[in-house]
């Protein structure tokens, strides 16, 4: 038995629920969770989220329009989507009347073992936002969920859509953040992209330090679809991000970076699973990792060519960083192709600073730690290169300087 499975399930006793419980969580044996052991986590248990109040502090820096959930809860006072332009519409909480396209029944239901996180939010998923996008939307749109402590481990689970139609396109700003608390936020969003759409997609997600972050995201490419997308991983105790991304259409394309900053304790897990299902679709995935302490990162970058999908390109870069003897990085490129004229390749490595690049910051009079903050800023910073907006870029820059000030004063 479970205590954790038994503590998010209690008083359900429908089928759906009943097979999660025999199921049980992953073991040792899979190999999708072997880098991210469940043994001690399953120990834990977790109360039912309900309604709290929020600061609106915790908004400094994000403009409108933005979608708020505080503890898996739409929040109306925090969130600003009043007047919203032509072509972007917004259906919220759970007086949702076009609910539908968020699946939470057995449709959703994903296959044993493995995905026991994925069909508790189909089981308990009863929140979240579906956002749909008719015409190009000039301004972003944020959306930001809070996990605040309230006396109680709380269990949150949300589960958004993001619905782009043809020639449609979006920014789309996501802030997961949270406070001293040791919730579990379990929470899921699908994402479709109509031909030639394009979506531009941040997330930072930069939770308190004993916080818990099982989160995964969907995503379907038409023809000619552009997806972008940038994850910061600055926080949580722990977290583990599964993204999947079906390149369905001909000539779709996918630019996928993002950091892993684990310090401390800290046990950051980012899973890709990208399918190239058409031809002459690209994909580029630049992504940084650094851990210090007694922290782990762990990067699954899985790439599947599909038979038929010729001329696709597919390019997996991994680098990491370990800044002190007792972190751990462990990096897994896996690039499977079944076609033939595609260009495919995959990198990983896991090293220190440069030595040269350190000497060269010393010979010039500056400090050793500097140099090394020098180094370590730039090297984490390099992934933002795909924000255009300055402004935005600057915003992530600062989270990105304070983490690593964390890092530097743990």
């Amino acid at each position: 038995m479970s205590a954790l499975l038994d503590s998010l399930l209690a008083g359900h006793d429908d089928a759906a629920s009943r097979a999660i419980l025999d199921i049980g969580l992953p073991g040792p044996r899979s190999e999708a969770w072997k880098y991210t052991p469940l043994r001690a986590f399953e120990r834990r248990t977790f109360s039912p989220a309900r309604v709290i109040e929020a600061d609106t502090g915790w908004l400094a820096g994000i403009p409108a329009p933005r979608i708020v959930f505080v503890n898996g809860f739409f929040d109306a006072a925090l969130s600003d989507i009043d007047a919203l332009p032509p072509g972007l519409d917004i259906t919220h909480g759970r007086d949702r009347t076009s609910a539908v396209e968020i699946e939470t029944d057995a449709n959703a239901w994903h296959p044993a073992g493995d995905d026991v996180f994925a069909n508790l939010n189909a089981e308990l998923a009863k929140d979240g936002v579906h956002v749909r996008v008719e015409a190009p939307i000039d301004i972003p749109l944020h959306l930001v969920s809070l996990n605040l402590h309230d006396g109680d481990d709380r269990a949150i689970h949300l589960h958004h859509a993001i619905t782009l139609s043809a020639d449609a396109s979006l920014t789309l700003v996501e802030h997961q953040l949270g406070n001293d608390q040791a919730n579990l936020d379990n929470s899921r969003i699908d994402i479709t992209l109509g031909d030639r759409a394009q979506l531009k997609h941040l997330r930072l997600q930069d939770d308190g330090l004993r916080a818990s972050r099982f989160l995964r995201t969907d995503t379907t490419l038409a023809t000619k679809a552009d997806y972008r997308r940038l994850d910061l991983e600055l926080g949580a105790a722990l977290s583990r991000h599964e993204l999947n991304v079906t390149l369905a259409g001909e000539s779709a394309s996918l630019h996928s970076g993002g950091v892993l900053m684990a310090h401390g304790k800290r046990h950051l897990d980012t899973r890709l699973g990208i399918v190239h299902a058409s031809g002459n679709t690209r994909s580029e995935l630049p992504w940084r990792g650094l851990a210090d302490g007694r922290a782990r990162a762990v990067f699954h970058g899985g790439i599947r060519i599909d038979a038929g999908a010729d001329g696709s390109e597919a390019n997996l870069q991994n680098r990491n960083l370990l800044l002190s003897d007792n972190a751990e990085i462990d990096t897994q490129p896996v690039l499977v192709i079944h076609a033939d004229e595609v260009q495919a390749a995959h990198g990983a490595t896991v090293g220190q600073l440069d030595a040269n690049a350190l000497f060269y910051l010393r010979s010039r009079g500056i400090p050793e730690e500097e140099a090394r903050r020098i180094l370590t800023v730039a090297f984490c910073r390099e992934v933002l290169a795909m924000v255009e907006d300055t402004s935005l870029r600057a915003a992530l820059e600062a989270r990105i300087d304070r983490a690593l000030a964390r890092m530097q004063d743990a």
